[in-house]
């Protein structure tokens, strides 16, 4: 286990290195000049850009950027913006929030997943597979910003079980109802997912070798058919937690919510290219990380996965 868990890790240091080149190119390589977009159409002495481009070091060559930007990362200062403030403080009042309502989304989705599927697969054809399976994809059907807009409306205007809206207040308990729709809408995939998974497992020969056994229903399904029903799943919550901290975005917006989605949207506006590499950058390694820690996964729900050369 100790040589798998430390080939992932070495598999990670490439993946990092070339996500960060090429997130860095596409950023500061490409032509444009963002300190003069900082000034609109108004022209600016040269003196001032000038020294504004020294300041940022932006007249450095690019491989020198990057190398100074790469450094920054290693010692956890991500630089300033062009306005001044600290991108590390931008970091710590965002970041915490958007991760807060993705471990809530991808938690209320998963544990959905997991119940309505495993219970779909086992009652397969019934009225309550039938029902999952078009409530499933009417979740599916319906764009992230309608779903926003009926539950801001029905739960929290009508009903009056959470507030409409963030705002200043975004503790665990004030991101419930964005949490409830990002969970509905990533819930869908899952659940599929999970009903497919359990369906072609319980139809295996050594499923059936368990039951002749004597196993009970409630020793097969639980210990040896849904733990290995799981990988997919995992893997699709995975993925699921890296799209929901880059592409909350709507949600945020509409919901009010002071996370990396906003922020980022109104850097890329103004074009604060600093703030933008480096929330970019925190994706990459948030993502990376969830990665490892499903690659992780794998070799506990699957010990033949860990011995595979």
């Amino acid at each position: 286990m100790a040589f798998y868990i430390l080939r992932r890790i070495v598999q990670v240091i490439p993946v990092f290195l070339g996500a960060t080149l090429l997130i860095y190119f596409m950023v500061f390589g490409l032509p444009g000049d963002p300190i003069a977009s900082l000034f609109g159409d108004k022209q600016p002495p040269q003196a001032v850009i000038d020294a504004l481009r020294e300041q940022y070091k932006l007249n450095e060559p690019f491989i020198v950027q990057y190398a100074n930007y790469l450094g920054g990362i290693f010692r956890l200062d991500f630089g300033t913006t062009f306005s001044g403030q600290s991108v590390n403080d931008v970091l710590a009042r965002t970041v915490p929030v958007t991760m807060r309502l993705a471990v809530m989304s991808v938690a209320i989705a998963f544990v959905l997943a997991l119940v309505v599927g495993a219970l779909s697969a086992i009652w397969k054809g019934s009225f309550f597979d039938n029902g999952a399976l078009v409530t499933a994809l009417i979740f599916i059907a319906i764009p992230i910003f309608v779903l926003c807009f009926l539950a801001q409306y029905f739960l929290g205007v009508q009903l009056q079980w959470f507030r409409p809206t963030v705002g200043g207040r975004n503790d665990w308990g004030d991101l419930w109802l964005p949490a409830i729709v990002l969970g509905l809408s990533i819930y869908a995939s899952s659940m599929r997912l999970t009903r497919a998974s359990m369906i072609e497992t319980l139809g295996q020969d050594w499923v059936r070798t368990a039951y002749s056994k004597g196993l009970s229903r409630r020793r097969v399904i639980p210990v040896h058919v849904l733990r290995n029903s799981m990988i997919p799943m995992v893997t699709d919550t995975a993925t699921q937690f890296g799209v929901l901290m880059v592409g909350a975005t709507v949600t945020e917006g509409i919901f009010n919510v002071p996370g990396v989605g906003n922020t980022l949207f109104h850097a890329i506006n103004q074009r604060e290219n600093p703030t933008i590499v480096s929330f970019v950058t925190i994706f990459v390694v948030i993502y990376v990380l969830v990665n490892l820690v499903v690659d992780l996964l794998y070799g506990l729900l699957d010990p033949r996965i860990r011995y595979v050369k």
